[in-house]
């Protein structure tokens, strides 16, 4: 009879850290699931250093003080050797003195605002230079537009990125009164007035767009209100930069046609690489109706990174492991290939897709060429001069430039 410490022995176990309850459960419950689905898959093909791997989900329920406890629960009474979860940037700032004092290792799968570079955390998902940046590009240059607003939930994602934005178009010549910022709590539901000042502010003859960084379920009611009160694509375009398939599987799609979201991945992708996946999840969640998404995929890069960086390494150790991570490649789902960044970011295309009826995205933007993760802006003098390089020569995620000194963790 093998007893419970001996069977925990012959696993090598993975930490899932995903809200399955609360505001953003519409958006984290699937990246659960493809954590499952990624698990299962490597078992399949024989584990991992010869054992197999066994999925320890937790569920912070939206709750950011529990993110905490339940990463330090992982880490210490579980003993994973990675944790892949969060979604929003507050869960994220909860989790990573936990991560940094256990030494443990967390992948962040989700587009967030930059501004940070931790020698336990891999940021799968895009930095502001590989989303919120190129969309504000495309809106300018390809629709024209000359007045700007910045909706988001009031938290660190949305106002770091926002306070990036508002620098960068105020660099583009944009001035402060064709900028409007507003924040809304998490789960906020009634959007009348606001809409109704985002409709007048943009009735001023100038073309506006909104860049909309809501998050979770507060979406449904905002895109229902924008309807209600005849905002279309034509007249003001809202560019998303955290509504993805998933968001929209779930609302009728109909007044959205034709806004837009910002990714790096979308569904829709024709490639030999994305059918293989869809069909992946569809056989594995049973449901052929499920969609796909972007933080999907980056799950999907860095689960499938970490085993390769683990084979490497030939440990779990996670000193070990974060060394053999830089540099390392993997195919995406767009035809191209990721590659991890010395700054602890992935390479990614940046695509830009219109809503269509049916709730997938048709491109009709795309980088050229991949991007490179930035984890510092350099669209923020005070971050312009910051440096993120984890290999040997540096080992620093706050590397000041003009003082050549590393304010940050330094190993």
């Amino acid at each position: 009879m093998f007893t419970a410490s001996a069977r925990a022995e012959d696993t090598i176990k993975v930490g899932v850290l995903h809200s399955l309850s609360g505001t953003m459960a519409i958006s984290e419950t699937t990246l659960k699931d493809t954590m499952l689905m990624l698990v299962d898959a490597q078992n399949k093909k024989g584990g991992l250093l010869g054992k197999k791997l066994e999925a320890v989900v937790v569920d912070p329920a939206s709750n950011w003080p529990l993110f905490a406890e339940k990463a330090r629960e992982l880490l210490q009474k579980d003993k994973v050797a990675a944790v892949f979860g969060c979604w929003t940037s507050v869960s994220r700032k909860s989790v990573l003195p936990v991560f940094e004092e256990l030494n443990g290792l967390l992948f962040y799968p989700v587009q967030y605002e930059g501004e940070e570079s931790s020698k336990n955390v891999f940021y799968t998902g895009a930095a502001p230079n590989q989303q919120a940046i190129p969309a504000v590009d495309y809106l300018m240059k390809d629709l024209g537009v000359k007045r700007w607003v910045l909706a988001g939930t009031d938290y660190v994602y949305p106002r770091t990125t926002n306070k990036i934005l508002e620098s960068y178009l105020k660099m583009k010549g944009v001035s402060e009164k064709d900028i409007m910022i507003n924040y809304t709590p998490f789960g906020h539901s009634d959007w009348q007035s606001i809409v109704a000042d985002l409709k007048k502010f943009g009735s001023t003859g100038k073309k506006t767009a909104v860049v909309s960084t809501i998050n979770g379920d507060a979406n449904v009611p905002f895109y229902k209100e924008l309807g209600n009160q005849g905002i279309s694509a034509e007249n003001i375009p809202v560019v998303a930069l955290s509504v993805g398939e998933e968001e929209l599987s779930g609302i009728d799609t109909k007044p959205l046609v034709g806004h837009l979201a910002a990714w790096n991945y979308f569904m829709s992708i024709d490639t030999p690489e994305n059918t293989a996946f869809i069909k992946q999840w569809h056989e594995f969640i049973k449901d052929p109706k499920r969609v796909t998404n972007d933080p999907m995929e980056a799950h999907y890069i860095g689960f499938n990174m970490w085993v390769k960086a683990v084979e490497k390494a030939g440990t779990t150790d996670t000193d070990k492991v974060e060394q053999a991570m830089l540099g390392m490649t993997f195919p995406n789902l767009t035809g191209g290939t990721a590659k991890m960044i010395v700054n602890h970011h992935l390479s990614k295309p940046v695509l830009i897709g219109e809503i269509q009826e049916n709730g997938q995205f048709e491109t009709v933007w795309k980088t050229k060429d991949l991007v490179d993760g930035d984890a510092w802006t350099d669209f923020l003098p005070e971050s312009k001069i910051i440096l993120a390089n984890w290999s040997k020569e540096l080992r620093c995620g706050n590397y000041n430039k003009k003082t050549k000194k590393c304010s940050g963790q330094n190993f």
